[in-house]
């Protein structure tokens, strides 16, 4: 992965493509007013003017940092989920009620942006396919997930460059650390540190995660539940044709060159 610092000014031919679920929820849930009527009767209001202007903000602020873009996208996840059909419980932790505006806030920025939301498929999924389809674009996501995804990345703070190898690397320590906010597991143990050093030291390669697995305890499955409970999508992974991704599978030598 390689820091770089991406041109200011008017920029012609990229687009800005924006993980904008996490901006919508924040601004939208900032302008929320709990009125307590007492007796256990709580009314929530929202201002949606307020929440609308939130999120300008935050897109001006990001198309600022680089300059001026002629096309920038938005990127929201799916109400349905093709994770949970891997994992029932999938993020089941996360299933909180949307703030009030949310969907008015999103269908207001549908007459000002292009927002691309694809069935079943969770914002990240949508733009690692959208930005491997077309390349050189940039992606503006403060999610570590998207390192998985070759090109141009700004994490909010910094910008830089992934390269294939590096995104499958990623991947394959995401895959052994798990990731508690998502709800998988990893390797009991193993963080994102130790995960990097066990490839560094076996080698990356499906072998060197399997066997951590079962060093464990765990199974060939419970290695390939983590595996693509990990994976964001790239085109690869997605059948354009019937709309719908394709399970990441490792071949039995599977490994990345290094």
């Amino acid at each position: 992965m390689k820091a770089v610092s991406l041109m200011v000014g008017r920029t012609f031919g990229m687009k800005l493509l924006i993980d904008a679920d996490f901006t919508v929820y924040k601004c939208c849930a900032a302008s929320e007013t709990e009125i307590d009527f007492g007796d256990d009767v709580v009314v929530v209001t929202s201002k949606f003017t307020e929440a609308y202007a939130c999120v300008m903000r935050e897109i001006k602020r990001i198309e600022n940092h680089f300059g001026s873009f002629d096309d920038i996208i938005l990127f929201f996840s799916s109400p349905d989920n093709f994770r949970k059909k891997i994992q029932p419980d999938y993020k089941g932790h996360r299933n909180r009620k949307k703030p009030c505006a949310y969907k008015r806030v999103i269908n207001k920025l549908k007459t000002e942006f292009e927002v691309i939301t694809m069935p079943t498929l969770e914002a990240d999924d949508a733009m690692g396919i959208y930005a491997t389809k077309h390349t050189g674009n940039i992606i503006v996501s403060p999610d570590k997930d998207m390192k998985q995804i070759p090109g141009m990345v700004y994490n909010l703070e910094d910008s830089f460059t992934i390269t294939k190898e590096e995104g499958a690397k990623w991947h394959l320590v995401q895959s052994a650390a798990g990731d508690n906010t998502d709800g998988y597991a990893g390797i009991p143990g193993i963080g994102i540190k130790r995960a990097t050093k066990l490839f560094e030291d076996n080698g990356w390669s499906w072998k060197t995660l399997l066997d951590a697995f079962v060093d464990k305890g765990l199974t060939e499955e419970d290695a390939l539940t983590n595996a693509r409970l990990a994976k964001i999508l790239t085109t690869e992974d997605y059948d354009h044709e019937k709309g719908e991704p394709i399970l990441w599978s490792p071949s039995a030598d599977y490994c990345i060159n290094t």
